[in-house]
């Protein structure tokens, strides 16, 4: 079973998150989205998001293509991803939060064949409610 990872906050969730959620889908059998929490959220985007890690991840959860919905780490975002195994990581087309040398730190990791993959915009002029995503 190919494991899929995506990141994001999911504040508010809109078909540009449904079509980015179904195209990572594609790249494995299982879809493991990991929220972020609400502390990096304010770090990165300088407010609250609308919604508790709590009400986002329930959204989220209620999606039948997702297979599961974790809450992201506090602080070691690495760690996090070690421990979720996953085969392929799917990064959103604006994602830029701790995605510079990924790939080479996920190896130093222990993660040496994980593929990183990014997934095309789906009408972002419309559909974009940040520039940053977080893990």
């Amino acid at each position: 079973m190919k494991r899929v990872l995506v990141f994001g906050t999911f504040d508010v969730v809109h078909p540009g998150h449904i079509y980015f959620l179904r195209q990572a889908k594609k790249y494995g059998d299982v879809l493991i989205v990991s929220i972020a929490r609400d502390v990096n959220v304010i770090k990165i985007k300088g407010r609250r998001p609308r919604h508790s890690e709590a009400e986002r991840k329930k959204l989220l959860e209620s999606l039948k293509f997702v297979d599961k919905v974790v809450v992201g780490a506090k602080n070691d975002y690495l760690r996090h991803i070690v421990s979720l195994k996953p085969d392929v990581i799917a990064l959103g087309y604006d994602q830029r939060a701790f995605t510079s040398g990924l790939k080479e730190k996920l190896a130093r990791a222990g993660l040496k064949t994980v593929k990183v993959v990014r997934i095309k915009p789906y009408r972002p002029e419309l559909y974009k409610t940040s520039s940053y995503f977080l893990l």
